[in-house]
């Protein structure tokens, strides 16, 4: 591992040590660990993959009251300081400000590989049985009800209606979850996101089977 990648994940170890569980260093380390995997498989610069993983969540607006320029900010200092190529930064910035589910309107369509493949990853954990642990995790961080059945998921939300959105947590998974399979944009990204949103299905029938105790 290169010192670049090593003293970055030192200093995103430090940034987000008592972080929410769902957006936490492990998480980090999981969309890492995945754009690697995705990575094998794609002609991209590395250098830019891992970095963009491991910056991406750096300062969830979120948690930020919103601000999509924090994480932009910190990352660019921390790069700078470590004597980063500023291609590489600039490429790594695209990446951090286009990643979001929230922003997949206005991110370009004809967009960087390394994009594609870091946006895959952490969709990727946000499914499957980490992205129900996830979703629970953040629901219950927000005080949303688990599900209410007089409540339906609110479909094709604005992007200021998503950010707002305090709907149940099982409304979420028709919201986003559930979506995420058909907006992969690697074949191997496809491949990992179909298993997992075979198990949120199974998970949720179960869940609807012992709500309604049948």
């Amino acid at each position: 591992m290169n010192s670049t990648i090593q003293k970055t994940i030192e200093f995103v170890k430090q940034k987000l040590e008592g972080a929410e569980a769902g957006h936490d260093w492990f998480h980090i380390e999981r969309v890492w660990k995945l754009s690697k995997k995705i990575a094998e498989t794609e002609n991209c610069n590395l250098e830019v993959v891992e970095l963009s993983a491991l910056l991406h969540d750096i300062a969830d607006p979120k948690f930020h009251d919103g601000d999509e320029t924090l994480a932009l900010k910190i990352s660019r200092e921390l790069l700078e300081k470590l004597e980063v190529d500023e291609s590489v930064i600039t490429q790594v910035l695209f990446v951090i400000q286009n990643i979001s589910f929230k922003n997949r309107g206005e991110a370009p369509k004809d967009s960087l590989i390394e994009l594609k493949i870091v946006q895959d990853a952490d969709r990727i954990d946000a499914i499957g049985a980490i992205g129900v642990a996830r979703t629970f995790n953040f629901g219950g961080f927000k005080n949303n009800l688990m599900y209410h059945p007089d409540i339906q998921p609110k479909l094709n939300m604005s992007k200021d209606e998503y950010k707002k959105s305090d709907g149940t947590t099982i409304n979420h998974f028709y919201e986003k979850l559930l979506l995420l399979k058909d907006l992969m944009n690697t074949d191997e990204g496809k491949k990992i996101a179909g298993e997992r949103h075979q198990f949120m299905i199974s998970f949720l029938d179960q869940f609807y089977k012992e709500w309604n105790v049948d």
